[in-house]
């Protein structure tokens, strides 16, 4: 039996091969992260997505809270806001938008802000100056209050009350009165009855770092035009002024300039590093075809109740695109969209010394790329998760255990229990029969009956491959080892003269497919063309057909599968997220090895679509389902007429391949075979055999125990219980087992499990 060499601690220190800028373009392509259209269309940046969700929670003081980061006079900007998210609400492509402006009053009427302390206030050390009033100085003034900047406001006012009142003459009594109130309780020095004069400014200026002013006292301490009104700032002098009419321009205005205020003040180019300013256009897609077409809440004279609101806020349909999350087990696991997935994975590539945390969501990953199937913009997280994979293991940065189980399988299947034969009788035959190692190790007497019919019903003579076509070690990352499997595949069909391939497996078939000088087909194909042998017949009851994620892509192979039901009289029954999405049922990729319960959640999510029977036509996938209780069965059983009843543990799967390559080597081809005979019998209990299982334990790996103990006659004795306990390292892996032995020395093994250290017996002092 083969081995996998152990990682070389020497070679931990090669530099990864995936560059940032792949992995940038491959995150790029999910638009989780994209910000809904309402938002996007914000110039102020409001998270309205966020402000509807507590409004529909009826939390009215979060989302004042929200509203305040934007509005630092809420009734102000909610009664003149020009609302441009209503428009860009999906909800209007098909009937009324969110009435959002009309939430955001309610908002600022219901709504009770975070009560912001000046005692721990760490101000800045940058004084800070406006000059004039109107809209734009009054938001600009709340802004920089905000950001901490100690600031003084000159104006020819004769108090806050009057200052209050330039431009906002749209604020009702209650409104205005708010306002006030609000704008006494700011950190903001007042002078008033200023004469905003050229000769004022030059007099006050002096004192400040930086210096903001309204477009009228600009133009009026700058009359020959010396101020860059392009730019709206004067940067000799650090002056920041504004233009522009109406609240939402006068706000936008404001927020720039308490940017380029923050830029001036850090001694920066204000023009540089500003990021994304105002509405901007959002990718992000959407379901619509669940949106309730319900009519927006009909507004009364004084606005919203609070009622009214909360009904209102309940008609948005938070945006959002979770069509992978809605699909695919493996992301809703990880509760992490595949941009953040694909930077966390990269970075997990990165590491050349420490701990690799995203190991096991990496190897999580069932590779089948339904992701890219169900995603609007084909984002394949299965690419990101199979090139790590490659690079860590190139890196030597990969260890054995999350899939040296599956590739010593994958290794069995090629060399104890692998076959190549012509049909008897022919030199030369025009096709061979490719099963795949799974139908081999779960259903060896459907294997049989199809060759058989096979051989009967084809001209030119069917030969006989059973093998892996080497998919486990290209999942596992293991590009070398793929190559070598690839490679002897090859070379045993080039010995039988290179004949069509008739795969029973999808999967096999698309690995095959991608070789070349192989043509491949499917059994299906065959079947669909010379027809079903007599007894073939489907369910008595409907049935859910599972479409393999090997026939991902190929209509082909899926509507075949389908001819074949209908000519069994099977009664098919839809399902969500068939065809090309359909889900992994946890054994591609290597999930049922690298990561149980993310397998054990994708088979739930194939089986959650209907109560019915399932039918497959993967093997694994038959597995799959009736390890978890669900009466399932493949599609050439129902052609066969075979059964292959309860799932067998993983050391049954060995022996069927092996006694299935026996038993046709001595029924088809006349040839003896030699089984290997111990001279003591060995025993299991149920308890054990189901530890075993679980533990990926093979019934050879604890012969192999008993092998040594009984010709070194080490082993040590449970005192509590009387049992012997023996060991044995086999490959990477110290296996242990708690063993009882009779006069006759037959051994019952009562308990097996294994680590992957290594015990050194130390004889002496």
């Amino acid at each position: 039996m083969s081995y996998i060499p152990e990682r070389g601690s020497t070679h931990v220190y090669k530099v990864n091969k995936i560059s940032k800028e792949e992995i940038h373009t491959m995150a790029e392509q999910c638009v989780f992260e994209q910000p809904p259209f309402c938002n996007a269309a914000c110039p102020l940046k409001l998270d309205t997505k966020a402000m509807l969700k507590a409004v529909a929670d009826g939390d009215f003081n979060r989302a004042m809270q929200l509203y305040e980061k934007i509005a630092p006079f809420p009734f102000i900007l909610s009664s003149g806001c020009d609302a441009p998210c209503e428009n860009k609400c999906r909800l209007s492509e098909v009937g009324d938008s969110v009435a959002i402006k009309e939430i955001e009053r309610a908002v600022s009427r219901f709504g009770v802000g975070k009560k912001a302390s000046s005692v721990f206030k760490m101000y800045k050390k940058t004084p800070a100056a406006i000059f004039g009033s109107g809209l734009f100085c009054l938001l600009l003034a709340g802004e920089l209050e905000k950001k901490a900047y100690p600031l003084t406001v000159f104006c020819e006012e004769a108090g806050l009350e009057e200052y209050l009142s330039v431009e906002t003459e749209f604020l009702k009594k209650d409104e205005f009165e708010a306002e006030l109130k609000r704008l006494k309780s700011k950190d903001i020095k007042f002078e008033f009855n200023c004469e905003l004069t050229h000769a004022f400014f030059e007099e006050k200026r002096g004192g400040f770092s930086v210096v903001c002013a309204s477009e009228k006292c600009a133009k009026t301490f700058f009359p020959e035009g010396t101020c860059d009104e392009s730019l709206m700032i004067y940067e000799k002098e650090k002056l920041v002024m504004g233009s522009g009419c109406g609240v939402m321009a006068a706000a936008f205005g404001a927020k720039k300039a308490a940017v380029t205020v923050d830029r001036l003040a850090q001694k920066l180019d204000p023009r540089n590093t500003r990021g994304d300013e105002g509405a901007i256009d959002s990718k992000l897609y959407t379901d619509l075809s669940a949106a309730e077409r319900k009519e927006r809440v009909a507004v009364p004279t004084d606005g919203y109740t609070k009622e009214q609101s909360v009904e209102e806020a309940k008609r948005c349909i938070q945006c959002r695109c979770d069509e992978c999350f809605k699909a695919c087990a493996y992301i809703a696991h990880y509760k992490k969209n595949p941009a953040l997935m694909t930077r966390e994975i990269y970075n997990n590539t990165q590491i050349i010394m420490g701990d690799h945390q995203m190991n096991k969501p990496m190897n999580a990953c069932a590779l089948c790329g339904q992701c890219k199937v169900v995603c609007p913009n084909g984002f394949d997280m299965s690419r990101v998760c199979h090139e790590a994979r490659k690079n860590m293991v190139s890196t030597d940065k990969m260890p054995n255990s999350p899939h040296e189980f599956a590739l010593l399988d994958m290794l069995f299947s090629n060399e104890e229990a692998f076959l190549c034969k012509p049909q008897p009788g022919f030199e030369g035959c025009k096709y061979v029969f490719f099963p795949g190692c799974q139908a081999t190790a779960i259903a060896p007497d459907t294997v049989r009956a199809a060759y058989s019919d096979l051989c009967t019903r084809l001209d030119g003579g069917v030969a006989l491959m059973l093998g892996c076509c080497g998919a486990i070690a290209d999942w596992a990352g293991r590009s070398e080892m793929y190559e070598t499997q690839k490679a002897f595949i090859r070379n045993e069909l080039s010995k039988l003269g290179d004949p069509i391939v008739i795969a029973g497996c999808p999967t096999c078939a698309k690995e095959l497919r991608e070789q070349d000088g192989i043509e491949v087909i499917g059994i299906w194909d065959i079947l669909n063309e010379i027809g079903l042998p007599e007894g073939a017949r489907g369910l008595d009851r409907p049935a859910a057909l599972h479409d393999s994620c090997g026939a991902r892509g190929d209509a082909h192979t899926q509507n075949a599968i389908r001819a074949i039901a209908e000519k069994l009289g099977c009664e098919l029954i839809d399902t969500e997220y068939s065809g090309d999405s359909s889900p992994c049922c946890g054994y591609g990729g290597l999930t049922a090895y690298a990561n149980r319960e993310v397998a054990k959640e994708m088979t739930e999510k194939c089986l959650e679509r209907s109560d019915a029977p399932y039918i497959s036509y993967c093997m694994a996938c038959r597995d799959r389902f009736a390890r978890e209780g669900r009466e399932s069965r493949h599609i050439l059983e129902l052609v066969y007429g075979t059964d292959a009843g309860a799932p067998p543990d993983i050391s049954e799967k060995r022996y069927n391949r092996l006694s299935l390559r026996n038993e046709l080597l001595r029924d088809v081809w006349g040839e003896s075979t030699e089984e290997e005979k111990m001279d003591f019998e060995i025993e299991f209990t149920d308890e054990c055999l189901a530890m075993m299982d679980d533990r990926m334990i093979l019934k050879s790996d604890v012969i192999g125990v008993m092998k040594s103990y009984k010709s070194s006659g080490e082993a040590i004795e449970d005192s509590e219980s009387g049992l012997l306990i023996a060991r044995e390292r086999l490959g990477n892996v110290t296996f242990w087992v708690k063993f009882s032995e009779d006069e006759s020395e037959n051994v019952t093994v009562h308990r097996a499990w294994s680590h992957r250290m290594t015990v050194q017996r130390r004889i002496g002092g």
